[in-house]
């Protein structure tokens, strides 16, 4: 059973949990095993295509009329909405698991928010290419993107007139993280990083010769006439930039309280790798200490990763995708819009006593139209609330047209299943006697499932 329980963790962390009968299937495996095939899994990669047109390549707007820039400014917000959609539906349906769920922790690492849904599809496309590759080549490749450029104002950083947006987050947020590097360092940076652009015309990166300070610059006790690229190698080069990066990926896969120890050995291994991202995450994985009681069923998930779960879970589809859009704004993560550069903290933040309530209604909104069923034998104040409840009934069908394949899902669980068995199932943390009292007097499974993911501990991976 250990290895049934390691194995659901596993997949909770690694990617967006695991569907009861492949749990059965792989029940007797080898943690080693599993680890093994869910990064063959993660070996395929399928870029988004949602957005085949940069529209800042059209007539700049002081050519165009009202009328037109409005069009322009709907077809804007029509390519974000099929963009978000298409990860949404991509992270609910793909094998590639731990490639995903990866691509999600960049791009939330290198958060970018502007008005433009091809940039942000190449950023992405970028993330999720090297996503599982190595550090160092992932981070010079976004910073050669149209979308970190635009965002961090790096077109307007050139010899001369330094603009140091880039320069202070590469630092800060992206690698070595605050208080290991000062001020002087910024600003050397920076007149590095002059002529790192895109050209406006082609909406390509192109390194523009023209206005490059190719003066001498002292950076981190180094000093030559360093370019953009020397200055990754140097920061790369500094072990502080393996220590960030693991203890991100800490808060992100293990818990929210860093355990200085555990960081170190994954550093190590991060470092003398140079920088490969799959031998840390199978270091990590592998390790007995990711497995332990105090390491389960105790981070909370992300909106993205609650509605994945629930998507993957149940197999659900939806006849208006825009509704999940809905979702994720009112959970407070909107994919493609962080809240700023530094991305969304995470952790308990996701969580406040307006949030809690919705995101436990939303599976009941998603699985059952809204109610979720009464156990036992209902008082007469419970039949008056869930007799409302049902004429409101038709009004969610019709909003949210999310339609759960009950059948499938109930299909891969056993009969001689007990309720108690799927709450074990689909709950991370460990049961606790008022939900044991409330799956024992459910009418049936699907009653059960309802009451279960309506509970605050299905909030938790």
């Amino acid at each position: 059973m250990n290895n049934a329980i390691n194995i659901k963790h596993l997949h909770a962390r690694a990617g967006f949990g695991i569907r009861f009968d492949e749990l059965h299937e792989q029940q007797n495996w080898s943690v080693k095993k599993a680890v093994k095939k869910l990064f063959e899994a993660s070996e395929k990669m399928d870029p988004l295509a949602a957005v085949d047109e940069n529209i800042d390549l059209r007539l700049k707007p002081a050519m165009q009329t009202d009328m037109q820039k409005r069009a322009l400014q709907e077809e804007r917000n029509r390519q974000e909405r099929l963009l978000n959609e298409a990860w949404l539906q991509q992270l609910s349906n793909t094998d590639a698991q731990l490639r995903e769920k990866m691509t999600l922790f960049w791009h939330n690492h290198f958060a970018c928010n502007i008005g433009n849904a091809k940039y942000q599809q190449d950023l992405n496309n970028i993330e999720r290419t090297n996503a599982l590759g190595n550090f160092k080549t992932l981070l010079l490749q976004v910073s050669q993107t149209p979308a970190m450029l635009q965002f961090l104002n790096n077109q307007q950083n050139q010899r001369g007139h330094p603009n140091e947006n880039f320069a202070r987050e590469l630092m800060e947020l992206f690698t070595l993280g605050r208080g290991h590097y000062t001020e002087q360092d910024i600003k050397e940076s920076a007149r590095a990083f002059t002529g790192f652009a895109f050209n406006g015309k082609t909406g390509l990166y192109t390194f523009n010769l023209r206005v490059h300070d190719d003066g001498t610059k002292t950076f981190l006790g180094q000093t030559g006439n360093f370019k953009g690229e020397d200055i990754l190698n140097i920061i790369t080069t500094n072990k502080q930039t393996a220590v960030f990066i693991c203890t991100k990926l800490y808060h992100y896969f293990v818990n929210d309280i860093p355990d200085a120890k555990h960081i170190n050995q994954m550093a190590d291994v991060f470092y003398r790798s140079g920088y490969e991202i799959k031998p840390l995450l199978e270091f990590m994985f592998l390790a007995d200490w990711f497995y332990e009681d105090k390491n389960r069923g105790n981070l909370i998930k992300s909106p993205v990763e609650l509605l994945v779960g629930l998507n993957r879970q149940f197999y659900i589809n939806y006849q208006n995708p825009d509704v999940l859009i809905q979702f994720q704004r009112t959970l407070g993560q909107v994919l493609f819009r962080p809240p700023n550069v530094a991305g969304w903290p995470g952790g308990r933040n996701w969580i406040d006593s307006s949030s809690l309530m919705y995101r436990m209604k939303i599976p009941s909104i998603i699985l059952n139209a809204g109610v979720i069923d009464f156990a036992g034998k209902a008082t007469p104040e419970d039949e008056a609330y869930l007799a409302s409840q049902r004429k409101q009934q038709f009004n969610v069908i019709n909003r949210v047209q999310a339609a759960p394949d009950w059948g499938k899902f109930l299909k891969e669980i056993p009969m001689d299943t007990s309720h108690l068995q799927i709450a074990e199932f689909l709950l991370q943390p460990k049961l606790n006697q008022a939900i044991i009292d409330e799956v024992n007097k459910s009418a049936d499974i699907k009653a059960a499932v309802i009451e279960v993911v309506s509970t605050p501990e299905y909030q938790l991976c």
